[in-house]
């Protein structure tokens, strides 16, 4: 794989908590009440400010906080012909704090031919660009979205008889937006992924059986789909990976180490870099990052987005110090678990100061650990 660049030392995931203008205007624009220019000024406003608290603490690259999404990928994804919102075939669930389950996976359904008749971000990437001083980052969920949730079940027959056409109609839909996203001046994409670090949960690994799936080869399914969709990307297109373990509730979803699907993984995605979560035991040690190979970026996840109180600067300097025994410290950055607000459903977790101050944290830590301003 040849090398695109690295992500920034101190990084971040993509989600911001909206303004309580914000949400209003959004419930106002479903009624009716309110046009949706009058939805999108507003979003306007709120983007700006949300790029300039970010320049001001320091970081050097923004998002538009998601401030245009009700959630991470729901908007995204609805933005392809014949891809519809359906209870999941999937029977996990987001977890409460004392392990119970809170809600189930949401689900996704294949219609029709998947089609890329529109672009979907490339306007709000736009408009970011426009507003920030720093390099902007755009953010869009995994393709791995479209399948496992709902599984062969939930793609039609008719329209896809051969799964594999199905997959690659996935990766050239992605491609084609990505493209046109570099076309409007996109040089870091970021892939938001539920689905690699759910297959290292046990219990997830059961339901995908249950579902008709073998998850071993689920896993090098999506790897394909995933190089796919970022095949003979340009080469100043710097692309990173997230793997989330589920953020819409505070227990959130999968537990399981990354030595489960490491060994495949690290090697086989074509990406740049690695955002992984390790703001809990959840994920394990860092004995699985030495699979990644030398030419690619791990981004440790060790503040967490789950919770208001701040962590120790010298705590997360010791866990740095034990990854970098792992994978060399030039090889490394630090970022949040996740995005702050993954979802609408998600807002109150935290206030604008309390992600704030965790952004000051991330900033000040990185500063000091591999001494860049």
């Amino acid at each position: 794989m040849a090398h695109y660049g690295r992500p920034f030392r101190a990084d971040q995931v993509g989600s911001y908590v909206r303004p309580d203008a914000l949400m209003k205007a959004r419930e106002q624009a479903a009624r009716g009440t309110i046009t949706k220019q009058d939805l999108r000024a507003l979003e306007d406003t709120c983007i700006r400010d949300i790029v300039a608290l970010q320049e001001g603490i320091g970081l050097k690259c923004v998002t538009d906080g998601e401030f245009r999404r009700g959630s991470w990928n729901k908007d995204f994804l609805a933005g392809f012909d014949n891809i519809v919102e359906r209870p999941g075939n999937l029977k996990v669930f987001h977890r409460n704090p004392d392990g119970s389950p809170a809600v189930q996976i949401s689900g996704w359904a294949v219609t029709g031919k998947i089609r890329h008749s529109q672009s979907i971000q490339v306007d709000d990437f736009k408009f970011l660009k426009g507003v920030a001083h720093v390099t902007p980052k755009t953010c869009m969920p995994s393709p791995t979205l479209l399948h496992f949730r709902g599984g062969r079940q939930a793609i039609d027959r008719a329209a896809y008889p051969d799964i594999d056409q199905f997959f690659a109609d996935a990766a050239a839909t992605y491609r084609e937006e990505i493209d046109a996203l570099y076309a409007a001046g996109a040089r870091y994409v970021q892939l938001d992924d539920t689905n690699f670090a759910y297959l290292c949960d046990p219990d997830f690994r059961e339901a995908a059986k249950a579902m008709g799936e073998d998850p071993p080869k689920l896993v090098d399914t999506y790897i394909a789909l995933v190089n796919g969709a970022i095949r003979q990307r340009p080469k100043d297109l710097l692309v990173a990976i997230h793997l989330c373990r589920g953020n819409l509730s505070t227990a959130g979803a999968a537990t399981g180490g990354y030595e489960v699907i490491g060994p495949t993984l690290f090697p086989g995605l074509d990406v740049d870099a690695y955002f992984l979560e390790y703001d809990d035991e959840r994920a394990g040690g860092f004995n699985p990052l030495k699979d990644v190979p030398k030419d690619k970026f791990v981004v440790l996840g060790l503040i967490t987005t789950k919770r208001s109180d701040l962590e120790s600067k010298d705590a997360l300097k010791r866990r740095i110090e034990a990854a970098a025994k792992v994978v060399p410290l030039e090889r490394l950055c630090l970022s949040p678990q996740c995005g702050f607000a993954s979802a609408a459903s998600t807002q109150g977790r935290m206030t604008v100061a309390d992600e704030m101050a965790k952004l000051r944290l991330l900033v000040e830590t990185a500063a000091e650990v591999w001494g860049e301003a």
